[in-house]
């Protein structure tokens, strides 16, 4: 039956608007499959800023801060000897994203190698990305040394700290990793002033 208009559309024109159409379909789907694959590369991104950042289990650092003596007695070069209390604050540094929880540690204080003085550290946990801080005191002797004569003359007493703390990083409570960490510290005593300079962390 004809149209009432009297318009009879022709194959070509027939074939043309089914060729639109399937054109347009087409662009819809090649749009929503460049939407996948960006939503595919993004979430991959974001998985992989994930791993390299939160999911990175970084090594603690364990260092001195400040440290302060009392109880200062100290020779003479010809009859050398020093003892003081030393007061000093300690920091662990977790830079992860989940607390350390470390153990009990023993730090030495060494005169030229020698060990002149120690304190324990109790076992307790640094929280995500914070430092912990604490006081300790050591008592520190340094008896008959054969260096210790030439240090008083020149006014300046090496001191250096060393310990290993050994723990565990829990990342998002789900993640377990054991970590351990040095320290290793050096510093001096100036004997003219009774004071520590010079702190030095590595």
């Amino acid at each position: 039956m004809a149209p009432t208009n009297g318009y009879v559309r022709s194959d070509a024109e027939s074939s043309a608007a089914h060729g639109g159409a399937r054109d347009q379909r087409k662009k819809k789907r090649n749009k929503c499959l460049l939407y996948i694959v960006l939503f595919a590369i993004f979430q991959a991104a974001v998985i992989l800023i994930f791993v390299l950042t939160i999911m990175r289990v970084r090594t603690p650092k364990f260092r001195v801060r400040s440290a302060a003596l009392t109880n200062f007695n100290v020779g003479t070069p010809e009859n050398p000897s020093l003892t003081a209390a030393m007061n000093a604050e300690l920091a662990v540094r977790n830079a992860n994203f989940g607390r350390y929880k470390y153990r009990n540690t023993t730090v030495e204080f060494l005169y030229r190698g020698t060990p002149v003085g120690q304190v324990i550290v109790r076992g307790s946990r640094a929280n995500w990305r914070s430092t912990r801080k604490f006081e300790v005191r050591a008592d520190l002797n340094l008896g008959v040394n054969s260096e210790l004569g030439s240090d008083l003359r020149a006014g300046i007493v090496p001191i250096t700290s060393q310990a290993r703390m050994r723990g565990r990083v829990e990342l998002i409570f789900v993640m377990r990793r054991n970590r351990s960490t040095d320290m290793n510290c050096s510093m001096e005593i100036v004997v003219a002033t009774q004071q520590i300079r010079n702190i030095v962390c590595r």
